[in-house]
C-alpha cells in the first residue's frame, strides 16, 4: 500500500488541513524518471496491478496491468530507438485517449525525449508552428483522416519532422505502430551517466491555446510527475487498486492532471472511455456500469449531465467527485449533491502547473469557492506592488518564494525563449494574472483573469460572479459574461449564453435573467447586453473564449 508515494513523501497522511499544509513535503531524487520509477517499478513489486481500462464506442475493451505496459514500453523505447529517437529529441502524439498513448508517453521517458501531446483539432499550420518551434523529430499519430491529413500536409513546413507513426490502423507513407514494437525485445536498460536524464531535464511541453497570437511551449521537467501528488490524491482522493475517471483529450494538460502521473503514483487504476464525442447520457452510464470510485470533468460537462435525468442513473459507487478548467458555479455543485448526495470538489490550476488550490479532503467544499492553496507551493494574493492583500481584497493569485525552493510540477520555463523565462518564473514568484479573494476561514473565490475583469462606471465587476447568478436560472446551461463597448459608461456587463432544452429567445426571457442577476448580486452587475447562442467560442482544453467575444464586440480594456 502507497509503495510509491513512500519514497517521495515522509508523510502521507494528515489530521488537518493546518498539518497537511505545514508538513506535506515531497522529496525529489536528482534522476527521477516516470517511466523507470513508476510503472516499471509497480511491474516489479506487484506484477499483476492494474494499471488501465480502456473502452471505447466501438465496444471495444482493453484492460493492462503495469507488467504489460512495462514490456510494451520497452518494445517502444527499442523500436523508436531505431528510428534515431533519444535523449532531448521530441516527439509530438496526437493520440485522443487511445490506449497507446499511455505506453508511448512511458517509452519516450525512458529514452529521456520530450513529448509533446497535442490535440485533434490541429490545422496543418499548428502543426507545422509546433514542429519548428520545438524540433519535433516525429509525429505519432491516431488513425484519423483529418489528423492523419493535416499531419501530410504540413509536413513540406517541418523539416524536422524525420517519421510518421500511426497508431490503430496502416496509411500509405506511414509507419505502422503495431508492426513496428513487434518483435522488439520487450527488455530495456536504464541508461545510466551522460544517457541519463536527470529530475532537471525537459520531459514535457504543453503548447497553450490562446485566443490570440502564437501559443506559448510551456515547459515541464522529469520532476513533474511528483507535483501532480498533490492533484490525484490529496484532490481527486483517488483509491489504491481503484477505477479513477478524468474527461480528457490526451492533447491538454488536463490528462496530466488527471489519467497518468499522480495517478499512477498513487496506485489507482485509470479508467479511459475513448468516446467519439460528449454525450452526457453514455458518460453517466460509464460511471454506474464501471462502478467508478473517484471521477473528475470540467464543470461544462456536469451542466450538461444536469440536463439529463442523472437521478435515473445509480452513482454512488463514486466516493469523489471533482471539477477544474473553468470556474464551478455554485448552482451546479448545490444542484449535483441534491442528486448524488455528493459535492463536488473543486481544484484550480494552470498548464503551467498541478492543482495549486483546491478542496482537499480536510476543506468542506464551499459552494462558489476553489478551496485553499496547496502546500506544494507557497500560493499567495499580492497586488499590484507584490504585496499580500487583506482578506476581502482582490489579488493576483501568484505561487512565490521561488528562489527559497522551486515546486515540483511548477513549470520551469517557455522552450527557446529566456526572456519570457525570465519574466514569468525568474524572479520571487510566478503571476498567473488570475483574480482571486480569500475570505477569513482562507477560503478561496475566483474573480476572474486580471484581463477578463471588467471596469464599468468606476466599478470592477468579475465575470465569474454574474456568470454564477445567471446559471442559478433554469434557462441557463453555460454562459460567458464579457465587457461590451459603451459611449457613456466605456464598457458594460454583457452575457453570452446558451439556453436549456425548452426555452426560446425572448424579449421577455432576457428581461426575466436580467432581473433575476439584480437580485441574486449587485443591481450594477447585470448584464446590460444578453446574446443567445448556440455554443460558445472555447479554447482546444475546453476553456471559454471570453477574450474572443470581447475582441469582436470591440470591448475597451
Amino acid at each position: 500500500m502507497d509503495h510509491i508515494l513512500k519514497k517521495y513523501c515522509p508523510r502521507i497522511e494528515f489530521d488537518s488541513y493546518e498539518d497537511f499544509r505545514d508538513n506535506f513535503r515531497i522529496e525529489v531524487p536528482e534522476a527521477f524518471n516516470f517511466g523507470y520509477d513508476v510503472v516499471d517499478e509497480w511491474a516489479r513489486v506487484e506484477p499483476e496491478k492494474r494499471a488501465l481500462l480502456w473502452c471505447n464506442d466501438a465496444g471495444e475493451e482493453r484492460t493492462f496491468t503495469f507488467t504489460d505496459l512495462s514490456r510494451l514500453s520497452n518494445q517502444t523505447a527499442n523500436a523508436f530507438s531505431k528510428l534515431g529517437i533519444g535523449k532531448g529529441d521530441v516527439v509530438m502524439c496526437i493520440l485522443r485517449r487511445r490506449w497507446e498513448y499511455w505506453v508511448v508517453a512511458a517509452a519516450l521517458c525512458k529514452l529521456g525525449a520530450t513529448i509533446i501531446p497535442a490535440s485533434l483539432q490541429l490545422t496543418k499550420k499548428d502543426i507545422a508552428y509546433r514542429a519548428n518551434s520545438a524540433d519535433v523529430k516525429m509525429l505519432v499519430c491516431v488513425n484519423d483522416d483529418y489528423v492523419c491529413t493535416q499531419a501530410e500536409q504540413a509536413l513540406p513546413d517541418s523539416p524536422t519532422v524525420q517519421n510518421l507513426v500511426i497508431v490503430d490502423g496502416r496509411r500509405e507513407g506511414w509507419l505502422t505502430f503495431g508492426e513496428l514494437i513487434e518483435g522488439e525485445s520487450d527488455q530495456w536498460q536504464r541508461p545510466t551517466g551522460e544517457a541519463g536524464v536527470t529530475s532537471k531535464d525537459i520531459m514535457l511541453i504543453y503548447f497553450t491555446s490562446g485566443t490570440t497570437g502564437n501559443p506559448k511551449a510551456v515547459c515541464h521537467n522529469f520532476a513533474h510527475p511528483l507535483g501532480h501528488i498533490i492533484t490525484a490524491k490529496y484532490w481527486q482522493q483517488v483509491k489504491e487498486n481503484q477505477l479513477h475517471m478524468s474527461v480528457t483529450d490526451s492533447g491538454w494538460a488536463k490528462f496530466g492532471w488527471g489519467k497518468i502521473y499522480g495517478q499512477w503514483i498513487a496506485g489507482a487504476t485509470i479508467f479511459a472511455y475513448d468516446m467519439d464525442k460528449f454525450v452526457p447520457t453514455k458518460l453517466l452510464q460509464k460511471i454506474q456500469d464501471y462502478h467508478l470510485t473517484t471521477f473528475c470533468a470540467p464543470p461544462t460537462m456536469y451542466r450538461f449531465m444536469l440536463q439529463e435525468d442523472v437521478a435515473s442513473y445509480d452513482l454512488s459507487c463514486v466516493e469523489n467527485f471533482a471539477t477544474a478548467g473553468e470556474p464551478l458555479n455554485a448552482e451546479v455543485t448545490i444542484q449535483w449533491e441534491k442528486l448524488t448526495g455528493k459535492k463536488i470538489r473543486e481544484g484550480f490550476g494552470q498548464t503551467e502547473g498541478p492543482v495549486l488550490l483546491a478542496t482537499f479532503p480536510w476543506v468542506e467544499p464551499r459552494p462558489g469557492s476553489m478551496g485553499k492553496p496547496s502546500p506544494l507551493l507557497n500560493i499567495k494574493l499580492l497586488d499590484d506592488e507584490g504585496i499580500e492583500v487583506e482578506d476581502g481584497e482582490e489579488g493576483a493569485i501568484c505561487v512565490t518564494g521561488l528562489k527559497e525552493a522551486y515546486p515540483p510540477g511548477l513549470f520551469v520555463g517557455y522552450f527557446h525563449d529566456e526572456e519570457k523565462t525570465r519574466e514569468s518564473v525568474g524572479g520571487e514568484y510566478y503571476n498567473l494574472h488570475d483574480m482571486a479573494w480569500r475570505d477569513s476561514d482562507g477560503y478561496c473565490f475566483f474573480v476572474g483573469r486580471n484581463d477578463d475583469v471588467i471596469k464599468c462606471s468606476g466599478y470592477r465587476i468579475g465575470p465569474f460572479e454574474v456568470e454564477s447568478a445567471l446559471v442559478e436560472h433554469p434557462a441557463v446551461v453555460e454562459c460567458a459574461v464579457t465587457a461590451a463597448p459603451d459611449p457613456v459608461r466605456g464598457n458594460v456587463v454583457k452575457a453570452t449564453i446558451v439556453l436549456a432544452r425548452g426555452y426560446e429567445p425572448s424579449g421577455d426571457l432576457t428581461r426575466e435573467l436580467q432581473n433575476h442577476v439584480k437580485k441574486t448580486t449587485a443591481p450594477y452587475k447585470y448584464p446590460r447586453i444578453v446574446e443567445y447562442v448556440e455554443e460558445l467560442p472555447k479554447t482546444i482544453g475546453g476553456k471559454i473564449k471570453r477574450k474572443l467575444i470581447r475582441t469582436q464586440d470591440g470591448a475597451v480594456d
